[in-house]
């Protein structure tokens, strides 16, 4: 794997980019563009992820960066949880929360993964992770 430059060369970052898309597309229909409050607070949590992992990738530290991918944790299941409300109030049907739902479980596994590799890293701040941990 190539070494990683950028925070947009992170495949978790890119992972919640499409997360952040898909939430603003769906939370922009129907009942659920009026609810202003849920529409608002799914949409930034969903924008917590991705910026997070940003921010975090130019910290000093791989301990300061695995911080940031935690909150960028939290952020991606602070999503799935207001994907219930969605659900619960009819905004979203059981396919679309499903198809959401799948894609935070992708962004926090690949953060997890990536966390765990920085925990066990000796070499601080050289992105070249293992083939095997996805990032």
């Amino acid at each position: 794997m190539a070494k990683i430059e950028r925070f947009e060369d992170i495949q978790a970052w890119r992972e919640a980019r499409e997360l952040a898309k898909s939430v603003y597309q769906i939370s922009a229909t129907g009942a659920w563009g009026k609810d202003f409050a849920l529409r608002d607070q799914i949409r930034r949590a969903a924008i917590s992820v991705m910026s997070n992992i940003a921010e975090g990738f130019d910290r000093q530290s791989d301990a300061e960066f695995g911080r940031f991918l935690a909150i960028a944790k939290g952020s991606a299941s602070e999503v799935k949880a207001q994907l219930y409300v969605a659900l619960d109030q009819h905004y979203i049907d059981e396919t679309t929360f499903k198809t959401l739902y799948e894609a935070c479980d992708k962004v926090v596994r690949f953060l997890g993964g990536f966390i765990r590799y920085l925990s066990g890293r000796t070499d601080a701040r050289r992105l070249t992770p293992d083939p095997e941990t996805p990032v």
